[in-house]
């Protein structure tokens, strides 16, 4: 056959839109697809595979190979041609296709006849979800138009097969009306674990209907015997289900009790039924003035305690309703329990011993409820909203808790890909936990610091768990934004007097609060509007310095905690030399009038600057003549360098912090640290990447703070490394020199797996 050319590819994508767009069976669109490719691209063969459940590719289509075929050829993802280009994203174009080792032959195709081979990927947001393939009898080239064209298309036509409702991002639609085959769906893993059981559904928030009240004292008399109720539930779940769970975990519902018990939430409710509410109409109001001050919060860690506040109200509003039970005596013995959010004490209402895995469809790695569960060793899959409609009540499901997919309908296929993998990762976690007492050192000999970041007083006792040297970032933010007013010095000397205690001997960084922002904080002097740029807003240090009394009474607190142990301070979005200098006089003052009080003075304060803003890199060799310790907020510090928000989806993959300019500047400031000798560590997202943290060490940082759940993974990566031949690799990839295009990160992973490297 001649070779073949691309007669019109924008008349060919106009077309392909017209097919898909058009009346007929879902199967009649595609085969008209696949017929009009190949005409165009004067093929043979053409043919569309797509992924489903189980990571299986079948054949739902097919010009020119058998079409007996369709629907009953399947391959893995990695087996075969077609198998391959499904597991690395990439176009194969091959003359003789059939000499390939990759080859899989399926007989029922009659495949046997056709030689030649031009195969891409479909891909859709960011995933490869099937192949694309042309194939001619003749031994044959493929041009580079040709191989071009064929991608283009692919990608317009995985579009167009979602449009028409064939595909989502989550599965593969049974074009065929079957409802037995699987359906795959992808969401965050957030508890390990593989369970398998029926839908059952969490019976939810109860609907508030009567909300405005003419009998003040009976609505005030009503919610005081309810909060009276409640608050004996709560503290009987704590006790009922402290035996049976780990010391993190128990710190988790004491904390929890801690909400529960909050005078603030119930001076709140109090004061709206003395408005005019009822006694369900002031929790609501409460638990929505909650949501919105915590859905504001500039991180992760205040929007997950939406949920434990939605979980306290709605517990609040079962027993106002004599209804304090949530009722699942109806739970099946392997129920799998689905939610669109679930609080730690709604989770101890079920029984552990029927409850299988849940499914959320919000849902975060370090919430409350998610710490319980791990602890009571049940899978947790979440941020699946789209989707929790889907599955019916009763339904078979399969929960694989380590990669985040939920398979409903599942056949033998899923059972086998998930077991495979889900006794990988037992084993890997047990290698981890085997390395939990031994120093983090490289395979060279390289000695590193391992610290562990903490938000919540509930995951201190995961610095034991962890093996961790000590706390390298105490975030204090999440005390000041559950309350309605600011705590009172008493209040927080508490909470730091806890860290301080559980630490014992361990250092622990304590950062001054990162509040204001993208926050109404209405308990500060001025209440705000919101600021249309609230990362580059008025946060951080900006309010502590325009608020010092605020300030001030937290490093009042911090020294009283420490009790003449080492105090260790570090302020965050420090831009330049003069707020640290401005800081560390409002610090100074404290500190004196500690003296003058005769209050036990703390045997050393160290003072540190987080350094997040670009700008401050200019002024650094002034900082550490003043500051004690740096430490680097690669989140923040990214996010300014590329002038990219880095919650944008849109600009999630455009910005890479192992670019040769963002490593430059890490370069840059390692050394001025290293000439001053004052002790820097990194406690952003790259010290939580095995390979980031790989070229971190590179380098030359030696310290590293990261969340527990990446704790594993970084020193296991880190004790495989080869330090010195790295340093090497980057100085020969001119990191300090010129620049290497857009990243490294390729260059990297393939330098670290040729050494030996384990992530």
């Amino acid at each position: 056959m001649n070779r073949g050319k691309v007669a019109g590819p924008r008349a060919l994508l106009r077309r392909l839109r017209e097919v898909m767009a058009g009346g007929g069976t879902p199967q009649d669109r595609l085969d008209a697809v696949t017929s009009l490719i190949a005409t165009n691209m004067v093929a043979e063969v053409c043919s569309l595979y797509l992924r489903r459940a189980g990571d299986v590719l079948e054949l739902f289509s097919t010009y020119g190979l058998r079409p007996e075929a369709v629907h009953q050829t399947r391959l893995r993802v990695g087996e075969g041609l077609i198998g391959d280009i499904v597991a690395h994203g990439r176009m194969l174009a091959l003359s003789d296709a059939q000499s390939h080792p990759q080859f899989a032959y399926r007989p029922e195709t009659g495949e046997e006849r056709f030689h030649s081979l031009l195969g891409v990927p479909l891909q859709r947001g960011g995933r490869a979800i099937g192949a694309l393939a042309v194939q001619n009898r003749s031994e044959r080239e493929y041009t580079s138009e040709e191989s071009e064209a064929l991608q283009t298309v692919a990608m317009v036509l995985a579009e167009l097969v979602h449009a028409a409702g064939l595909l989502s991002v989550d599965e593969v639609i049974d074009i065929d009306g079957n409802a037995t085959l699987p359906l795959r769906f992808e969401g965050m893993p957030l508890a390990a674990g593989i369970a398998e059981g029926h839908v059952y559904r969490h019976r939810g928030a109860m609907v508030v209907r009567e909300l405005v009240s003419d009998d003040t004292a009976a609505e005030s008399a009503r919610l005081e015997r309810a909060i009276e109720g409640f608050l004996e539930r709560i503290r009987g779940l704590v006790a009922d289900h402290a035996p049976r769970i780990g010391e993190a975990e128990k710190e988790v519902l004491h904390t929890y009790r801690m909400f529960a018990e909050d005078e603030g939430w119930m001076t709140r409710m109090r004061a709206a039924v003395r408005d005019g509410l009822t006694a369900e109409g002031a929790v609501r109001r409460v638990q929505d003035e909650n949501r919105r001050r915590l859905q504001l919060a500039p991180g992760p860690y205040f929007r997950e305690r939406i949920a434990d506040f939605d979980d306290l109200s709605n517990q609040l509003l079962r027993q106002l309703a004599n209804r304090p039970e949530i009722g699942a005596t109806d739970m099946p013995e392997n129920a799998v329990l689905v939610a669109r959010t679930l609080g730690p004490a709604e989770l101890l209402e079920y029984d552990p011993d029927r409850l299988r895995a849940i499914v959320l469809g919000e849902g975060s790695p370090t919430s409350h409820m998610v710490l319980v569960a791990r602890s009571l060793n049940i899978p947790v899959v979440g941020r699946l909203a789209s989707v929790l409609g889907r599955l019916d009540a009763g339904e078979a499901v399969v929960v694989d808790g380590w990669r985040g997919l939920v398979y409903a309908r599942p056949d033998e296929s899923v059972y086998d890909d998930i077991r495979e993998y889900g006794e990988n990762e037992e084993r890997r976690r047990r290698y981890y936990e085997s390395m939990r007492n031994l120093p983090a050192h490289s395979a060279d000999g390289v000695s590193f610091q391992l610290h562990l970041n903490v938000g919540l007083l509930g995951e201190l006792p995961l610095l034991a768990a962890t093996g961790a040297s000590g706390i390298g970032l105490l975030r204090t933010e999440l005390l000041f934004l559950t309350h309605p007013t600011f705590p009172s010095i008493e209040e927080q000397t508490a909470a730091y007097r806890h860290v301080f205690d559980a630490a014992g001997e361990k250092p622990v960084i304590f950062r001054t609060f990162d509040l204001g922002g993208d926050k109404v904080l209405p308990h500060l002097d001025q209440p705000l509007e919101l600021e249309e740029n609230p990362a580059m807003g008025w946060r951080a240090i900006r309010v502590g310095l325009d608020r010092p009394s605020v300030l001030r009474n937290q490093l009042r607190a911090l020294l009283t905690a420490a009790e003449g142990r080492p105090l260790q301070v570090m302020f965050p979005m420090v831009a330049e030399f003069a707020e640290l200098a401005r800081a560390q006089a409002i610090l100074d003052l404290e500190v004196a009038r500690a003296r003058r009080v005769s209050l036990p003075a703390p045997e050393k304060v160290s003072v540190g600057v987080m350094l997040e803003v670009p700008s401050l890199v200019w002024q650094l060799e002034e900082v550490v003549r003043v500051a004690d310790f740096v430490s680097v907020g690669t989140n923040d510090l990214a996010q300014y360098f590329f002038a990219s928000d880095r919650t944008n989806p849109r600009l999630a993959r455009r910005y890479d912090t192992l670019s040769p300019g963002f490593l430059r500047l890490l370069v840059q400031v390692e050394a001025i640290c290293r000439r001053a000798g004052k002790p820097l560590t990194v406690c952003g997202d790259m010290a939580a990447d095995p390979l980031e943290a790989a070229c971190l060490a590179g380098l030359g940082y030696r310290s590293l703070s990261i969340p527990a759940q990446a704790f594993g993974s970084v020193k296991a990566g880190l004790r495989s490394l080869d330090c010195a031949a790295i340093s090497t690799y980057l100085a020969d990839l001119e990191v300090r020199g010129a620049g290497r295009g857009h990243s490294l990160r390729e260059d990297l992973k393939h330098f670290v797996q040729d050494h030996g490297f384990k992530f």
